[in-house]
Parts: C-alpha cells; structure tokens; sequence
C-alpha cells in the first residue's frame, strides 16, 4: 500500500511538472506624445518600452505590478521617501512633466531638456525561471544624467521574486567563484586587496551586488554607478559562464 501511495505521488509531481509552462508577454511601448497634456505644449521627452505577462492569473498580476513599480519609479523626481504614489504608469508620466514645468518655470535659463527612458525586457524565460532585464536612464538638469540596469528574477509559478538562495545551493561557493572572475577580470592579484585598484568594496571584501540576472548563456552581475566605483568609472558588470556554475544552481538553466 504504501508504495502504491508514494508512486501515485511520485506520479502526481511528474505531472504537474509537466504541465508548468513558460509565461507568455505582450509588450507595450509609451511616450511624452501620448500624454494630453503635451498636445499644445512643450513636453520632456519620454520613452518607455516594456513587458507585460499575458493572462489575469494571480501570478502575471504580481509580476506586472513589480514591472509597473519599476517603470513608476525610475522617473520620479519627488522628494518621497518612499517614492512615486502613482496608481498608474500614465500618472506617473504626467506627474514628471509637471516637475519638468514647474523647474522651467522657476529656473527659466534651464536650457537642456529633461528625458528618461526605460525598457523592461525577459533577458531568460523557461517554466522554473523569469529573469527580467529592466533598464532606465533619467536626465534632470545637472552636470549627467543617472541610469542604471537591475534584473528582476522570478517564479513562474507564483510569481515570488527570487534572490540568489533561491537559485543556487551554495552561495558562498558562487561568491567565491564570482570574486575569482572579478580579480581576472580587473587583474587584481589573489593576495592584494580587493580594493588595489580603486574599488570600493566596503571593509575590503568582495560581496556580490544586489541585482543579477540570467540569460541562456550567462549569470550576470550588475555593479551599477556609485556601488563600488566612482560615477566616472561606470558600471562594472561580471559574465560568468552558465557552463560553469551549473553544479552551483538549485535552477536548471537551459540554452
């Protein structure tokens, strides 16, 4: 009986297995043009392309509410601790051509034009993961602009954000293999500080960044503007071969 009972189980999770399928998208582009309120007069420019996951499942709501919050908040320009409260991506669009208005009108020898522009595409999509590339690049008045690349990984399942547990059975050894790609990468030696060359790792030690993406060839992490580095030097971005941690992933990636 009960290895009847452990088959039919063993069964059962086959099957559901096998019925998990990839998410499908649409994709929506918007802009400045679009808006009302620059039919009769100037507007700063705006673009924005990005993907929303098809169905009205619980799972494409949670995932197109965190790429809606994204889009929200890579043009906001208050002073909210707690960012944009805008219900919607239009609002959130109208609200940033008032602060552009209303700056022109207290600055009026403000010559260069405000603009953003942001793009939120998969960067790997397959029935255990959704990995998102999100990008956004705002100009506001001052000596450069701000941009910067962050991933969002997900559970087609459920739609849970996953992080980088959830994706590799041991971390620490991803960690070291990652600090290992970086100093060849930088050509800093093994026995130096990780800081020799002018990073900024905070107590010398090398950390993972916060944001990592998935494609079907590489882990990507992302060290964006001001992470470790000066805004001069940019951003600092570590490909590791899908080849070669595929005993460290709790997550078949598949190419």
């Amino acid at each position: 009986m009960n290895n009847k009972f452990f088959l039919v189980l063993i069964c059962l999770a086959i099957i559901t297995t096998s019925c998990r399928k990839k998410l499908t998208f649409g994709t929506v582009t918007t802009s400045s043009n679009e808006l009302s309120i620059c039919n009769n007069a100037t507007c700063p420019e705006i673009d924005i392309e990005y993907v929303q996951v098809s169905g009205t499942t619980e799972t494409a709501q949670i995932i197109n509410e965190s790429i809606e919050d994204f889009v929200k908040q890579s043009m906001y320009l208050g002073e909210n601790e707690t960012g944009s409260s805008a219900e919607n991506i239009t609002q959130a669009m109208t609200e940033f051509v008032e602060i552009y208005r209303l700056h022109s009108a207290e600055f009026p020898d403000l010559t260069a034009e405000y603009f953003v522009e942001i793009t939120v595409l998969p960067s790997y999509n397959s029935k255990e993961l959704l990995s998102l590339s999100c990008r956004n690049y705002l100009y506001a008045g001052g000596a450069h602009g701000n941009g910067s690349l962050q991933f969002k990984n997900f559970d087609p399942k459920d739609g849970r954000e996953l992080y980088y547990e959830d994706i590799f059975d041991n971390v620490a050894a991803f960690e070291a293999l990652a600090e290992n790609k970086f100093r060849s990468q930088q050509n800093i030696p093994t026995n130096t500080s990780i800081n020799a060359t002018g990073f900024r790792f905070e107590d010398g030690k090398f950390y993972l960044p916060e944001t990592f993406g998935v494609s079907k060839e590489f882990i990507t992490l992302q060290y964006n503007a001001y992470e470790i580095a000066s805004y001069a030097a940019g951003p600092t971005v570590v490909e590791i071969p899908i080849s070669e941690v595929k005993e460290l992933l709790k997550i078949p990636i598949k190419d």
